[in-house]
């Protein structure tokens, strides 16, 4: 997801590819680290190592997640104060 307009939308994507780049470098690196020993014990170190960037996926998918969802609200807040008027309107008459 990505979230449009805004300085904010753009540290939010940045942080989002960054946070991207860390779970492919943590996987890589900790995979590669401990494949000599063992092929099971580098995969288990490749997810340890992708953990921190998974999580800091999840938390800007989150804060992406309740931007959009605030967007939407206010459209939808917009649209019904209009038909409330639009309603009012016409009692009136």
């Amino acid at each position: 997801m990505r979230l449009q307009n805004g300085p904010l939308s753009f540290v939010v994507n940045f942080l989002l590819g960054v946070a991207w780049a860390s779970v492919l470098l943590g996987a890589i690196t900790s995979f590669l680290t401990f494949y000599p020993e063992s092929l099971l014990l580098a995969f288990i170190s490749a997810f340890i190592g992708a953990l921190p960037g998974m999580i800091s996926v999840l938390i800007l998918e989150h804060i992406i997640t309740g931007k959009e969802r605030y967007l939407e609200l206010k459209k939808q807040t917009a649209l019904l104060e209009k038909l409330l008027e639009q309603k009012e309107k016409q009692n009136h008459q």
